[in-house]
């Protein structure tokens, strides 16, 4: 039989989305940094908690659209991509890339997108980051209890629509509620510098990006350091491209915690 995604996360086919969180949560924790596994888990996630892409992937295992292969689930193709291009940490969809992402009840090569390089798809080479899930990073001493943990989660769920999002009519405010959820290091060094490239193009290419969490979970805690991995939809749009375009991102943030406040101190996306 075809190994389903239920089987990689070791859930019931009638699994609650919270019972595919706890096990997908406890599979990666139990991860090393460099694991292999860590991607796949994360992919088995991604459908199982999406309810288009779960209700695909059952109607594959009910033999109404299954592949043939007798291993792996099918990986699903995506369209030839422009070539990837390597920058900071913090990146998005590119408003002029091709069709949105399909929901994939099979793995799939994982998108990466731009996320400040937005409007940089004005230009001919529209670029995609290839980014890594850096899971090493976090210090293992000491690490930060239960209670604190949740609390960091729930700040990175509600500073990722601010952070990720913008719209060329209202820039500067947009600008200060992202910044208002970051370190002075993480803002300065990383998020201003990028916003300058969206505050010169944004306007002209009217372009405007809106993120929507769909789900998070806690990866790792240090002291006083969470990391969290979230799954992020984005709608794109621009003055070619009037219909929403969706890319569907994995998002990974370092959240610190500051005076008694969690604070984004580094982003990634794949």
């Amino acid at each position: 039989m075809t190994p389903s995604w239920y089987d990689v996360l070791g859930v019931e086919p009638d699994a609650t989305p919270e019972e595919i969180r706890t096990a997908w949560q406890a599979q990666i924790g139990a991860l090393g940094p460099t694991d292999r596994r860590f991607r796949t888990l994360n992919q088995a996630a991604e459908v199982l908690l999406d309810p288009d892409q779960r209700a695909a992937h059952d109607a594959e295992l009910a033999g109404e659209t299954a592949p043939k292969s007798t291993s792996e689930p099918t990986p699903v193709p995506l369209e030839k991509e422009p070539p990837a291009v390597a920058r900071p940490a913090g990146s998005a969809a590119a408003v002029d890339d091709p069709a949105p992402t399909e929901s994939a009840s099979a793995p799939r090569p994982v998108r990466t997108v731009p996320t400040w390089a937005l409007l940089v798809a004005g230009v001919a080479a529209t670029a995609l980051l290839v980014v890594t899930i850096v899971v090493g990073v976090l210090q293992v001493r000491a690490p930060v209890d239960d209670a604190g943990a949740a609390e960091a989660e729930g700040v990175a769920a509600r500073a990722l629509g601010p952070v990720l999002s913008y719209d060329y009519r209202s820039l500067d405010q947009d600008a200060s509620a992202a910044r208002s959820y970051m370190t002075q290091r993480y803002a300065r060094d990383d998020y201003d510098r990028l916003f300058t490239v969206i505050q010169q193009n944004a306007p002209g290419l009217k372009a405007v990006v809106q993120a929507k969490v769909v789900s998070t979970g806690v990866t790792r805690t240090g002291r006083d350091r969470v990391q969290v991995l979230a799954f992020v939809d984005q709608l794109t749009t621009n003055a070619k491209r009037t219909a929403p375009t969706v890319f569907r991102n994995q998002v990974t943030v370092t959240m610190v915690r500051e005076d008694g406040s969690w604070l984004l101190d580094d982003l990634s996306v794949s």
